[in-house]
């Protein structure tokens, strides 16, 4: 019962963020272009940008743009939240606020940035780099699996190209890293194992 419950919660948040993004994507076709119902994205080193930083996400151009981002969201974030929904909504707020902040800082100027790719690549830097700390063999099989099924297509997405947030995309790899080492800051210690006698 308690699993089933687990389960449930957990299919609950995502679903819910999923969700979400599709309402405010679905409430943006009636409006102008370049408007979100949501808010804007962030425009690096301007004060309005800096506040924008949580609601960018939420915020893509077309339909296709966000599906494009539905389908890694909805695969990494369940594998994230296998380890639990605490889990999700830590790695989630630690990527879009170290990809925001990279943006904010380091973006082209007179850019609005939006989407969320940015939580994206943080998912998967945090699933790549999570076996490096926790030291688990579930974490590894999942690195393992997530880098032959995303690493080719994630490094090609870092490559600057025009109207693409690469900043996003970087720092939000980033921000996985930094997910993963605040989680984990401890390596699992492994207990000495007494030597064997052998009698001559």
């Amino acid at each position: 019962m308690d699993r089933d419950r687990g389960l449930t919660a957990r299919a609950t948040v995502l679903g819910s963020f999923i969700g979400t993004l599709w309402i405010v994507r679905a409430l943006d076709t009636f409006l102008p272009r370049g408007v979100s119902a949501a808010g804007h994205g962030i425009v690096p080193r301007t004060i309005d940008g800096l506040w924008s930083i949580p609601i960018t996400p939420l915020i893509h151009a077309n339909w296709e743009h966000l599906i494009s981002n539905t389908i890694p969201l909805v695969i990494l974030g369940a594998l994230v939240l296998l380890r639990g929904v605490t889990e999700f909504i830590f790695v989630t707020l630690v990527c879009v606020l170290v990809s925001g902040l990279g943006i904010w800082l380091f973006g082209a100027p007179n850019t609005q940035h939006i989407g969320a790719s940015g939580l994206v690549f943080g998912l998967f830097g945090y699933l790549v780099f999570r076996s490096a700390f926790d030291r688990k063999i579930t974490s590894a099989v999942i690195t393992l699996a997530v880098a032959a099924a995303y690493g080719t297509a994630m490094v090609y997405s870092l490559i600057p190209s025009p109207d693409i947030s690469w900043t996003g995309h970087f720092f939000g790899f980033v921000g996985g890293f930094v997910a993963a080492r605040i989680r984990y800051p401890h390596r699992p210690q492994v207990a000495p194992q007494s030597p064997r006698e052998y009698i001559a």
